[in-house]
């Protein structure tokens, strides 16, 4: 650890392993929104963030509890996988549509970027639903996953019906 006059710390977050700054400046270079994905011990969090000098803003926000709160999510299914984290990357695509936002940068932090994972599940979501974001086909989960048949036959009907109140609640 660094001590004393001649030594710098670095800081805190970068310490702890929080923030990779270097990653954070490229994407605050370009000015676009950012598309942020974040994957919690319970659920899935999807913000539409603008960088602003005074710190960031959120403009829109969607995770696993609005899922269940407000489309129609049962509330026994889990708030994480690969069908949730879709649903809600999903909405918060239709709901930055609905603001008007059109393009964003995808954000995914420290997150391991394995392709076809819960990360880019929500990226797909985002993207189908019509949000502009650059990426690669070949790192989206195929539709088996998205539709949770990995899971169960039960979990289907659940993806339908939650993607179809999503639909409804924000067009």
């Amino acid at each position: 650890m660094a001590h004393g006059k001649n030594q710098r710390l670095k800081f805190k977050r970068r310490r702890i392993g929080e923030t990779d700054y270097r990653r954070r400046m490229k994407l605050l270079r370009g000015g676009e929104l950012r598309a942020v994905v974040r994957i919690s011990n319970t659920q899935t969090t999807c913000q539409l963030i603008e960088f602003d000098s005074g710190g960031d803003n959120v403009l829109s926000s969607i995770n696993g509890k609005t899922l269940v709160d407000k489309y129609d999510w049962p509330l026994d299914l889990s708030r994480k996988s690969v069908p949730a984290s879709y649903l809600t990357g999903f909405a918060l695509g239709k709901s930055a549509l609905a603001t008007g936002h059109e393009s964003a940068i995808l954000d995914i932090g420290l997150s391991a970027s394995s392709s076809g994972s819960r990360v880019f599940a929500a990226l797909r979501g985002m993207v189908e639903a019509g949000l502009e974001i650059p990426h690669g086909e070949d790192i989206l989960p195929d539709d088996d996953r998205i539709n949770g048949a990995h899971i169960g036959d039960s979990i289907v009907k659940s993806v339908e019906k939650t993607r179809a109140s999503i639909e409804e609640a924000l067009s």
